[in-house]
């Protein structure tokens, strides 16, 4: 497909075709699904990927105390909620007035990140994309599921299940609980990391180091050794992430960077509080997912992808030794360019997930992670606050307005997934076109459009929570099937009769 393809057509479907649906689509967090216009012939007409489940948390949150807002929104999501948690952490630090933590809450929260990001990466390869890796796109569903890899590679399940249980451990010191703690504050952080607790984290560290090696090998192997994989679902994208002030890769805090699918640099360093100004979203009536776009490219060049592909060929270097390294290796792939392939997802998913083990070491050898300065003081309160972070999935912005009783007036969300929305069209129907067009639809095939979809690790929970109304339709059929009637309700609350 060629670069920076436009968006998927919204012409009304020309009659006598067929729908096939997949629905849900498995192995993902949140509820979607793919549905096909065929013809008689299996000629694909259409591929689309929908998000139908709605969460209206941006509305709801509106005249809550800002200072509840963290403990609120990570409630979007059990496999991503320190994500939430700590942008939203971030915007209230500006709405107080701060804008450097002490050094001790600095790096607890960064901490806290890398312990997130670790077990989600987990997570998503091992318990849910590995199936299809370990036994092939098309085997035998029965087998293709996180069950059949215990039963067949019993050492590996385990390490992945290690993995992720051990970035929990993080999170549960930091924050009381595996899932929907408590950690930040206003300014700072609620309680200090104890020195048993350190030590705990230490016991397994180097363990954790060496599986995440392990992990990273077996991805890029999975990858190199398979050339059918290089083109699979892959199209060629913008590339959006956060950038730390040298360049390196940077998944807690930094300037934003974004650069064309041929490597040409949009911009650079640019101050994540005033996103407004470089980014917008659209509403398409098929999806309860905004489709967000670079406003210097417009809404047919614009869309970009995000998250661990996005980021590691994004950043000029990683700071930590063994994921630089394979940062370089995993550049060299690219032959000069950016590695554009879509599975190559996982494997820069593992050099995260290096990345994350190496820094938690270090951070656990800082003497300031066991510290007590926890909040740093306030300054004069704001009315506006935006905080941005590398969430596993991509970046997300959270951006917030209150008013003089610190009550919020306004929230809006961007989150990974929703950045991703539009190349996750375009994979679904590079790989319609692919490997449906003209064939038998089976089981195995559908599953080809699943794997395009779950590389990019969506969280479709995380992703629904639409500003202001939304585009509706609904149609009246009688017994036969003939369309009596259609009312259609567009974004600007305007009800049409279409029929």
């Amino acid at each position: 497909m060629e670069q920076n393809a436009g968006p998927l057509s919204d012409i009304k479907s020309p009659p006598n075709l067929r729908r096939v649906a997949i629905d849900p689509v498995s192995r993902v967090e949140g509820h979607g699904k793919i549905t096909l216009l065929l013809d008689s012939e299996n000629h694909i007409h259409e591929a689309r990927f929908h998000i139908v489940e709605f969460r209206g948390f941006e509305k709801f949150i509106q005249g809550r105390p800002y200072w509840e807002v963290p403990f609120i929104v990570q409630r979007l999501c059990g496999i991503c909620p320190v994500s939430h948690q700590l942008a939203a952490g971030k915007a209230v630090d500006q709405l107080v007035g701060v804008e450097q933590l002490t050094p001790t809450a600095e790096k607890l929260r960064r901490l806290l990140h890398f312990g997130q990001t670790l077990q989600s990466h987990a997570l998503h390869f091992f318990h849910l994309s590995s199936p299809d890796f370990l036994f092939g796109f098309g085997s035998d569903p029965a087998q293709r599921n996180i069950i059949g890899v215990l039963e067949k590679y019993p050492d590996l399940a385990l390490k992945g299940v290690k993995l992720r249980k051990y970035g929990q451990q993080v999170i549960a010191a930091i924050s009381g609980k595996r899932i929907h703690g408590t950690a930040t504050v206003p300014g700072g952080m609620n309680k200090p990391l104890a020195v048993a607790e350190r030590d705990a984290l230490l016991v397994d560290i180097k363990n954790i180091l060496a599986w995440s090696q392990d992990a990273l090998a077996l991805n890029e192997q999975i990858h190199t050794a398979h050339p059918e994989h290089y083109r699979f679902a892959t199209i060629h994208s913008n590339f959006l992430s956060m950038v730390g002030g040298g360049g390196e890769l940077e998944l807690y805090h930094g300037g934003l960077r974004a650069r064309s699918a041929t490597g040409a640099m949009i911009f650079d360093q640019f101050d994540y509080r005033g996103f407004q100004d470089i980014l917008r979203e659209e509403v398409r009536p098929w999806s309860y997912m905004k489709f967000p776009y670079l406003v210097e490219l417009g809404k047919e060049q614009g869309w970009y992808r995000v998250g661990p592909l996005a980021r590691v060929n994004n950043c000029d270097f990683i700071s930590t030794p063994l994921a630089e390294a394979a940062r370089k290796h995993f550049r060299e792939f690219g032959q000069g360019g950016f590695v554009q392939d879509t599975l190559a997802y996982h494997w820069a998913r593992m050099i995260e997930v290096l990345h994350c083990a190496e820094s938690i070491q270090a951070l656990l050898h800082d003497p300031d992670i066991t510290g007590t300065d926890l909040v740093a003081d306030f300054d004069e309160k704001r009315m506006v606050g935006v905080g941005v972070i590398e969430a596993p999935r991509g970046t997300l912005f959270h951006h917030y307005q209150i008013d003089e009783q610190g009550l919020i007036v306004k929230a809006n969300l961007i989150v990974s997934t929703t950045s991703n929305n539009q190349a996750m069209n375009e994979s679904v129907r590079s790989v319609a076109n692919e490997y449906l067009e003209g064939n038998e639809i089976t089981e195995g095939l559908l599953n080809h459009l699943e794997v395009a979809v779950r590389a990019y690790d969506p969280c479709l929970s995380c992703a629904t929570h639409a500003l202001g109304k939304m585009p509706l339709q609904v149609e009246l059929l009688d017994a036969d099937g003939t369309l009596l009637d259609r009312l259609s309700k567009g974004s600007n609350g305007v009800i049409e009769r279409t029929v």
